[in-house]
């Protein structure tokens, strides 16, 4: 007997892809803040790179790098957020997403796990969360004690040209 199963395939106007009541986060972490990123955005995760600064660009554009053979534009998400610079040496990473046919690399404190995570444990974003992050935020979901932030990542992408 054939069973068939229907998966919605995300485009640029729709990333929210669901599988039965539940959806998968990539979890990274900014500045001690636990946020997550939908699995089906993420292209690749990297370890440090090096990056070349690109001149006149928006202050969170850190510049660009090389990923086998593309230019990729690499974003510092401290800055979209409005965080200082961490103190000390620190290891960056990276998450490449791909929006709009370019690929950008999210430079980021720390990557996680990947978190499946209940469609009805979300929540709208709350009132009291800073309104930069509200603009680049689709919601939240409440876990032991901490808040997952799920970013929208084409209006993370958008709000750097602002």
């Amino acid at each position: 007997m054939n069973q068939t199963t229907t998966v919605e395939v995300a485009n640029d106007d729709d990333y929210d892809v669901e599988y039965g009541t539940a959806k998968e986060f990539l979890t990274i972490t900014i500045g001690g803040q636990l946020f997550g990123i939908p699995v089906l955005q993420v292209e690749d995760v990297l370890g440090e790179q090096s990056v070349t600064e690109v001149p006149l660009s928006p202050p969170a554009i850190s510049g660009s790098l090389n990923l086998r053979g593309r230019i990729v534009t690499a974003i510092n998400v401290r800055k979209c957020l409005h965080l200082e610079p961490r103190e000390g040496k620190h290891k960056q990473m990276s998450v490449v997403v791909e929006q709009g046919g370019e690929l950008y690399s999210l430079i980021i404190d720390e990557v996680g796990d990947v978190l499946n995570m209940n469609n009805k444990d979300f929540e709208n974003n709350p009132a009291t969360l800073d309104p930069v992050w509200k603009n680049i935020s689709l919601g939240i979901y409440k876990m032991d004690g901490q808040i997952l932030v799920i970013l929208d990542v084409p209006k993370l992408i958008d709000s750097i040209h602002n």
